[in-house]
């Protein structure tokens, strides 16, 4: 055995030897250690299992009346309810943590928007975090209809913006980029909205958006 090799023994012999020593002296504070991790995942089961679980089922059970007056666009008894049962907005205070109360926040979010009251349907609609591949994108652009309402212009193109990236297909992207040239229109930014309008042209050419795009396109060209 060459020297190197003899001191890289003794060296791995000699670090053995100290973690097994620091082993030895931290025993009972390892051992609690340990104990204190397994007594956390145990306790975050139990609560996924015996608090969460049923308090998910009770929101969906809770929740049904509100969605059905949301379909038939009752907005007041879909937020508030009817008295008999509660509206999304009691189902997000009751049942926070829950997936019903998230999605609850996309319901009254939208139903604030057909009601004309933008700040609210913005502060709902900003709470919601989905990542359904139709609603998600939808609460972002709906935010952004919100924000364009409240003429609070650089929100709305933030919202547009992550909208038309989540919602990346032929349907969702075109109609939230439009939106979104409108908007850099409005604030005179028409640089910014020819490229966004030309971006639906070139990414999504087969969108319906597509179709009537250039007349966006030569308008806002048109004031450069």
């Amino acid at each position: 055995m060459s020297n190197t090799q003899h001191e890289q023994s003794v060296n791995l012999a000699s670090s053995m030897g100290k973690t097994s020593d620091f082993i030895q002296e931290n025993k009972k504070s390892l051992i609690v250690i340990a104990a204190t991790i397994v007594g956390l995942v145990v306790l975050f089961f139990a609560y996924q299992k015996f608090y969460l679980a049923p308090r998910e089922t009770e929101a969906v059970n809770q929740m049904y009346k509100a969605q059905s007056y949301w379909e038939q666009k009752e907005w007041d008894k879909a937020i508030k309810g009817d008295g008999n049962f509660p509206g999304f907005e009691k189902i997000i205070a009751e049942y926070d943590n829950t997936k019903s109360a998230n999605l609850a926040y996309y319901y009254v979010g939208i139903a604030y928007l057909n009601k004309g009251e933008y700040q609210k349907a913005a502060e709902s609609l900003t709470k919601y975090n989905g990542t359904d591949a139709i609603l998600a994108p939808e609460a972002l652009g709906a935010a952004g209809d919100a924000y364009v309402e409240l003429k609070d212009y650089d929100q709305a193109v933030t919202f547009y913006k992550k909208a038309s990236s989540k919602g990346d297909n032929l349907f969702a992207a075109p109609i939230f980029l439009k939106k979104l040239g409108l908007v850099y229109e409005e604030q005179k930014n028409f640089k910014a909205a020819v490229d966004t309008y030309s971006k639906i042209k070139t990414d999504y050419p087969e969108s319906a958006t597509a179709t009537t795009i250039d007349m966006y396109i030569a308008r806002a060209q048109g004031k450069l």
